[in-house]
């Protein structure tokens, strides 16, 4: 069985383990391992990311390059691919689809498993080799050899709704499809086998279900439009399904009638609507909170104003007695998820010895 992480604890596994060790993923598609990885390769480690989706691939030759004839010895060689590193500088090979590819196009992998080598040619030292393998009983799969297995970490990826939440939020998605998939968690991630099985049989198999990034192709949708119609809604479904986007509809009659963006940049203007949320509703808002926060959504110049309308929030709930909210924004912040958003806070003493209270209060829970 593999060992299941989530993005945090992924980003960890790819700084920590050698170049030398080979790391498999086990996970869905659409849930950003590959953006993961080229995020950490590029701009963290300034390496190039090389992507192949192997299981499009049908010739050998589109990984190791083609048979040339070397005029010299007489001899056949490999010509290098075009992907080849010919500056010298170690790279990221990112092999996606692993159990989708041929059989043939899994023998040059084995090589480059075992010894970081294809047709002969050595990658650069210090380069990296991962690969992605689809789980699900929806694809169409390749029994992997233990033998190349065992050539890897193996590790099932496994992210986390907060995870996407607070990706959500600092890639700017529209709030009201995060809002939306913070109140309704399953709907993230749609699960094939859970469709209606009329709907399987009159379509072919061909039944749509949201997953991670058809929730961005919604975003990038929504985002122009200040209220939907029915015909929005249908092409919505043809992002999510049918049943994803009816849910969604319904959940903007719905939406909180405070935003964390209210809260932190103009308080004094929503204190009364605050004191009409009832807890549920304040627990969604300090997820809000943080995430908006960790994202470091504030406008230049606004940070003060926003620390300190944070404590006054904070007070606000206590006064109010909703200290079972301000435990919950207590804890949050805590997470190692949300070090920014807790960097943020502890730039206020106040701020700090509040929480402090509350944590302290938790545990000894």
């Amino acid at each position: 069985m593999a060992i299941r992480i989530d993005a945090r604890e992924l980003l960890e596994v790819l700084r920590l383990t050698p170049p030398e060790q080979n790391v498999m993923l086990l996970g869905k598609h659409g849930i950003g391992k590959s953006e993961i990885i080229r995020r950490f390769y590029e701009q963290d480690r300034r390496m190039k990311v090389i992507a192949f989706f192997l299981g499009q691939m049908s010739d050998p030759g589109d990984l190791i390059g083609l048979m040339h004839k070397e005029e010299e010895t007489g001899r056949s060689v490999f010509l290098p691919p075009y992907w080849w590193p010919v500056e010298g500088r170690p790279v990221v090979l990112f092999l996606d689809e692993l159990n989708r590819a041929r059989p043939e196009i899994l023998q040059s992998v084995h090589e480059l498993a075992l010894n970081k080598t294809l047709a002969g040619k050595r990658l650069p030292e210090g380069s990296i080799v991962l690969s992605a393998v689809n789980a699900g009983d929806e694809y169409q799969l390749t029994d992997l050899d233990p033998a190349l297995v065992s050539r890897f970490n193996l590790y099932e990826f496994a992210p986390t709704v907060e995870d996407w939440l607070l990706w959500a939020a600092n890639h700017d998605l529209d709030s009201r499809v995060t809002a939306f998939i913070q109140q309704n968690h399953p709907y993230l991630d749609g699960d094939r086998r859970a469709a209606d099985e009329d709907a399987l049989t009159a379509h072919g198999g061909l039944v749509k279900t949201p997953d991670r990034r058809a929730w961005v192709k919604v975003s990038n949708f929504v985002k122009p439009l200040e209220r939907l119609d029915d015909l929005d809604v249908k092409i919505i479904a043809g992002m999510v399904g049918a049943e994803a986007a009816l849910m969604f509809k319904k959940s903007l009659a719905r939406a909180l009638s405070v935003t964390a963006e209210d809260v932190l940049l103009r308080l004094d203007q929503c204190k009364k609507r605050l004191k009409e949320l009832p807890l549920q509703d304040l627990v969604l808002l300090n997820e809000q909170i943080v995430f908006w926060l960790n994202a470091s959504r504030w406008p230049a110049g606004q940070e003060d104003r926003a620390r300190a309308n944070l404590l006054s929030y904070m007070k606000q709930l206590q006064s109010a007695q909703e200290r079972e909210a301000v435990a919950h924004l207590a804890s949050m912040l805590e997470s190692p998820k949300y070090e920014k958003a807790m960097a943020f806070a502890a730039e206020s003493l106040a701020i700090v010895e509040l929480l402090t209270l509350y944590v302290q209060g938790i545990r000894v829970d």
